[in-house]
């Protein structure tokens, strides 16, 4: 009975070290402190939103879901993210559809100054 109560006690005092070893080789394992309300750990880039970017969006989760204020800031981003390339695409079409019309005009044959009405 001594002989089994030894073991025990020793295995005890074995597993403590090895615990104080680790805890003081690895760190105490402390939480950081919460962050503060309001704040929110999802991210985008300023500009030059990329689909891999949304790709890796995530949400904190709340008891009946995501947290409404980070979906609505992420979809308000991309929203005028959207908006401001396809503002480039209309003006690029527009660069190019008055390039195009002033290419057809100087290039048609039939078109000569005195068909132009005087002013």
């Amino acid at each position: 009975m001594v002989t089994i109560g030894l073991y025990v006690i020793g295995v005890a005092l074995m597993v403590a070290l090895l615990f104080a070893l680790v805890w003081f080789v690895f760190g105490r394992g402390e939480e950081l402190p919460p962050i503060e309300k309001g704040t929110t750990l999802t991210r985008l880039p300023r500009a030059g939103i990329e689909g891999d970017d949304v790709r890796r969006v995530v949400f904190q989760q709340t008891f009946r879901g995501y947290k409404a204020s980070e979906v609505d800031w992420t979809l308000e981003k991309l929203a005028r993210e959207i908006d401001e390339l396809r503002a480039v695409v209309h003006d690029l079409r527009a660069r190019d559809e008055l390039a195009s019309g002033v290419a057809i005009r100087s290039a048609d044959p039939e078109s000569t100054p005195s068909d132009r009405p005087d002013l």
